[in-house]
């Protein structure tokens, strides 16, 4: 490329991350770090800075990672925007009977909402990500396009943001797969990082258990979170629930009811404050209903309603049509779905382009 663009990476102290911030060197970029605090990294409220120090061991970590490869690093402080966007609404979902997807979320307003206010104040071009995801034109559009690892395509997490957000971000894992990433790690003398194991927990629920966080967050939680009744799908009583926020659909482990088969969570009914249990085939569905629905473009859809739908980020995207209405779009599934469930997103592709997402009622 010509010239030297500024560009604000996104920096977590991880592999991903600092590999990428070694390739937008490479390819002749003026990286600029940058590691914000949400809930789990802040140990101390301090302000934004260059030079503090902090106790943290992911924001130590990529201080030391931007010092090694010479560009200058801050540290933001996004706690109160953290809580009153990801964490109220990982809190809300839950206490109406629905599974959040807080990264969704955390990306849309966080990491491109916040993130690029301070890139702009710098003069940036550009902010990066270590995220496993492509931009390429399609019809007009920038869209984001699956990774070429499969394994590690994170499109999934990114459907909220906005063609002006693509137009300003940069992939520098896009072609990559986890392995070649971990490689140029340790060309570049970070043998230890290239060994360092992925967390797949949610950052700011200590040991993956949110029962116990909400528990701790939310006031009069044992006034709130009732015990209740299990049902069957005719009504009848099996046993008794602690909390209908405790549960998720298609949990299987942890019910503590004994009917001779194995039993999962077909609905949660807050207003009755009862849980459904069904057998596993009861859980499929032709069908599932989007709020707050977001298209690139609904020509895409007018001239062609087909896509590929994916209902949560670990399944595999099936045949679905759209049927786009005002305030919703419904998605029919050319073959039964498993487990559809409220809160979570449905993303939409065509041709390994994403061209939305909503999320399931």
């Amino acid at each position: 490329m010509i010239g030297k663009e500024r560009v604000l990476m996104a920096m977590s102290g991880g592999i991903d991350s600092s590999i990428a911030a070694i390739l937008l060197q490479q390819q002749g970029y003026e990286v600029i770090g940058v590691t914000y605090k949400t809930y789990d990294n802040v140990l101390n409220n301090m302000p934004l800075t260059q030079d503090d120090d902090c106790s943290n061991e992911a924001i130590v970590e990529a201080k030391n990672m931007a010092k090694q490869l010479g560009i200058q690093h801050y540290v933001l402080d996004l706690r109160e925007q953290f809580k009153q966007t990801v964490i109220s609404n990982f809190i809300d979902e839950y206490l109406h009977a629905r599974t959040p997807n807080p990264c969704v979320i955390c990306n849309a307003h966080i990491k491109w909402g916040e993130l690029w206010k301070l890139a702009q104040q710098m003069q940036c071009s550009y902010i990066a990500t270590g995220h496993y995801a492509n931009i390429v034109n399609y019809m007009g559009h920038h869209v984001l396009e699956r990774a070429t690892d499969n394994n590690k395509d994170q499109t999934y997490f990114l459907w909220l943001l906005s063609e002006y957000q693509l137009q300003h971000t940069l992939f520098p894992l896009s072609k990559l797969t986890k392995r070649e990433v971990r490689e140029i790690a340790k060309t570049h003398g970070f043998v230890q990082l290239s060994q360092k194991k992925e967390s797949q927990e949610i950052c700011f629920v200590e040991n993956d258990n949110y029962r116990l966080f909400l528990q701790n967050n939310v006031s009069n939680w044992h006034r709130i979170c009732k015990a209740g009744l299990f049902i069957d799908t005719n009504g009848k009583p099996l046993g008794m629930h602690t909390g209908c926020a405790n549960y998720t659909i298609g949990q299987r482990k942890g019910l503590g009811v004994a009917t001779g088969q194995p039993m999962y969570v077909a609905n949660i009914d807050v207003n009755n404050n009862t849980i459904t249990l069904a057998e596993r085939d009861n859980l499929y569905t032709n069908y599932l209903i989007g709020k707050n629905y977001r298209l690139i473009d609904t020509d895409i859809i007018t001239k062609d309603a087909n896509i590929m739908a994916q209902i949560r980020y670990r399944s595999k995207p099936v045949e679905a049509k759209l049927i786009l209405h005002n305030n919703y779009v419904r998605v029919e599934f050319q073959h039964p779905v498993w487990g559809v469930t409220p809160g979570q997103s449905v993303v939409f592709y065509k041709e390994n382009k994403l061209i939305g997402g909503a999320f399931i009622e």
